[in-house]
């Protein structure tokens, strides 16, 4: 299988999107869109009719003919003195099950230094979970090794997470990833699983990990700013606007739907009330804005980057 090089990989990438929340900017690092099948696979109940029915999903976030639009990318600020990058994409040159990831090639570093965030300055790496397209730029080959490609980082994630993996059989794509991509920064000592309590965890003034389980059992949020309002990274607690209309329609690789769908239903509702802005971790642009009760449900109002 040949590489896939992202069509969105120029020599000299434009400025990244970015958001204000508070006195800190929040800057999307672009890897790649993902293909149109990946809605129906990904999330199999966002149907064409239930599309249809949710007119302000159209232009930003589907197609005329109701395909979800999905990303991969980062999210990169500075905050408290330390510079931090929240989940680390798909990377490129890695042997991937998916053909859409498989040796991918894209100018994701290139756009990550342009926006100011060089790997050798990132203070902290935060992993929403251990999924392969949230770890993949944890590494990068150097002399035929996978190393990591932020050194001097702190790799976070939460206890829970890790130690669901480490307690399971993993079937051969999961461990191919966890071998180029999660255990060379764990032999580093780079890794550092967080015990996170139902409440949160500070981890920097203003920086703050939630646990929003069911995705995976660890899974994180990120809320930046003050408690009330801020900001908040999904990671993949959702997926895509269409679950605040339908918090229901769930991930074919949750690990537990059931208590996936119980958080967003616990969530959708704070997120409204605190006027929070929501980043989408997978969410096309354009990318973040404001959850608001909607026809029995939610939707979301988008802001417009920078």
């Amino acid at each position: 299988m040949t590489a896939h090089t992202a069509p969105d990989a120029p020599a000299t990438p434009p400025p990244a999107a970015s958001w204000t929340v508070g006195e800190v900017t929040v800057h999307r690092i672009d890897e790649t869109a993902l293909p149109a099948r990946t809605g129906p696979w990904l999330l199999p109940g966002a149907t064409r009719e239930v599309v249809d029915h949710q007119a302000w999903l159209r232009p930003d976030f589907a197609d005329p003919d109701g395909t979800l639009r999905l990303h991969s990318h980062s999210f990169a600020f500075e905050t408290a003195g330390l510079r931090v990058l929240v989940d680390t994409g798909i990377g490129n040159g890695k042997t991937r099950a998916n053909p859409a990831w498989h040796r991918l090639e894209t100018g994701y570093l290139e756009r990550l230094t342009a926006a100011g965030f060089p790997p050798d300055s990132v203070d902290l790496v935060i992993l929403t979970h251990l999924h392969t397209d949230h770890v993949g730029w944890n590494t990068r080959e150097a002399g035929g090794t996978w190393v990591p490609t932020f050194p001097r980082a702190r790799y976070l994630t939460s206890r829970a997470e890790r130690e669901f993996w480490a307690g399971r059989p993993l079937d051969a794509a999961r461990r191919q990833m966890f071998e180029d991509s999660v255990l060379p920064v764990e032999r580093a000592g780079l890794l550092h699983p967080l015990d996170v309590p139902a409440e949160g965890l500070e981890v920097a003034p203003g920086l703050r990990l939630l646990p929003t389980p069911g995705h995976t059992p660890g899974h994180l949020a990120v809320h930046l700013g003050d408690r009330d309002g801020g900001a908040l990274i999904t990671g993949d607690c959702v997926h895509h606007p269409v679950q605040f209309a339908d918090p229901g329609i769930g991930s074919c690789v949750d690990t537990d739907p059931a208590l996936a769908e119980a958080t967003r239903r616990r969530l959708l509702p704070r997120l409204a009330a605190a006027g929070t802005l929501v980043l989408g971790t997978h969410f096309p642009p354009p990318t973040a804005g404001r959850v608001v009760a909607h026809a029995g449900g939610h939707r979301l109002v988008p802001v417009r980057a920078a």
